[in-house]
C-alpha cells in the first residue's frame, strides 16, 4: 500500500473563514476535501489552489443539514486514511429575539451549527486515534461567552462548541489526538447576510478580517491553545475565567442543599 498523503477536511469552504483555512492548509502541504453547498464557488476555489499549490482538491457538494447528505460526508471521514485534519468551521448565525421568531429557522440553526458538527466529529475521531494523529478544529464564537438579548439560540450553539470542544479535550487528553476551539468575534464574512444583525452598524475596531482570524487561529493551533480566543489580549485572563469554573465543581453536586435554601 503507498503512503498517501496527509488529507485536511473543511466544511463550510466555500466562503469566509472556510476558505481561508482551504487556503492555508494546502500552503502548509495539505491535499483538501472541501464541503459546502455550492459547487460553482467549490470548483472555483479548488481549481484556484491546485494551480497555485499543485495539491490535490477534492470537492464535495453537501447541505448539512440533509441527513442523506452529511451521511456522504461522514463516510469519507471515516474511510479515508490519508486524513489527519478536520476543520469544522460550517455555520449559519441568527440573530432575533425568539418571541416572533420561527422555529424551522432556529431548529435549522442548531441542526447545522450543533448536530452536524457533532456527527462530523464522530465520524472522524476513531480513524485519527486508530493513526496516532490528527486535530479537530471547531469554530465556536465569542458569543459563547458574550451572550446577548438577540443570541439565545446563536451563543447557545456556540457555547456547546465550546463545552463539546472541552470534554473532547478531556476524552483525549492521553491520545495525540488535538482539539481546538476557535472563537472569533465579528469577522467580516457572509456570515452576517440575513443574520437579522447589520456588521456595518459595528464600529471597524470591532471587526477582524478573515485572513487575520485564520492566521490568528493557526497560531493558536500551532502554539497548543486548546481554546484560541482571537482578539483576546491576554491568555489569562481565559485561564482566570476556566479556574473561576473549576472553582464551582466541588460543590456543584451534593448530598444536601446549600444553607441558603433550607428553612
Amino acid at each position: 500500500m503507498t503512503t498517501q498523503n496527509k488529507t485536511a477536511v473543511v466544511t463550510g469552504a466555500s466562503a469566509g473563514l472556510g476558505t481561508a483555512y482551504a487556503q492555508r492548509l494546502a500552503d502548509r502541504g495539505y491535499d483538501l476535501i472541501l464541503v459546502a453547498r455550492n459547487t460553482a464557488r467549490l470548483e472555483t476555489l479548488a481549481s484556484d489552489i491546485r494551480s497555485r499549490t499543485g495539491r490535490a482538491v477534492d470537492i464535495v457538494t453537501a447541505d448539512l443539514t440533509d441527513a442523506a447528505q452529511i451521511s456522504v460526508v461522514e463516510e469519507r471521514l471515516r474511510t479515508d486514511e490519508s486524513i489527519e485534519i478536520l476543520v469544522n468551521n460550517a455555520g449559519a448565525a441568527l440573530l432575533t429575539p425568539l418571541t416572533g421568531s420561527d422555529a424551522a429557522a432556529y431548529e435549522a440553526l442548531v441542526n447545522l451549527n450543533v448536530t452536524a458538527l457533532t456527527r462530523l466529529t464522530i465520524a472522524v475521531l476513531p480513524g485519527l486515534t486508530a493513526r496516532g494523529h490528527g486535530t479537530v478544529v471547531n469554530i465556536s464564537s465569542a458569543m459563547a461567552l458574550n451572550i446577548l438579548p438577540v443570541s439565545a439560540v446563536y451563543s447557545g450553539t456556540k457555547s456547546y462548541v465550546l463545552t463539546f470542544t472541552q470534554a473532547l479535550q478531556q476524552e483525549l487528553a492521553e491520545s495525540p489526538v488535538t482539539v481546538q476551539a476557535v472563537l472569533p468575534g465579528a469577522v467580516r464574512t457572509e456570515l452576517w447576510d440575513g443574520s437579522g444583525v447589520d456588521l456595518e452598524a459595528f464600529p471597524d475596531e470591532w471587526v477582524m478580517s478573515v485572513d487575520e482570524a485564520v492566521d490568528a487561529a493557526l497560531a493558536g493551533l500551532d502554539a497548543g491553545e486548546p481554546v484560541t480566543i482571537l482578539s483576546l489580549p491576554e491568555i489569562s485572563d481565559w485561564e482566570s475565567f476556566e479556574k473561576a469554573r473549576q472553582a464551582l465543581v466541588p460543590n456543584l453536586s451534593q448530598k444536601v442543599p446549600a444553607a441558603r435554601y433550607r428553612g
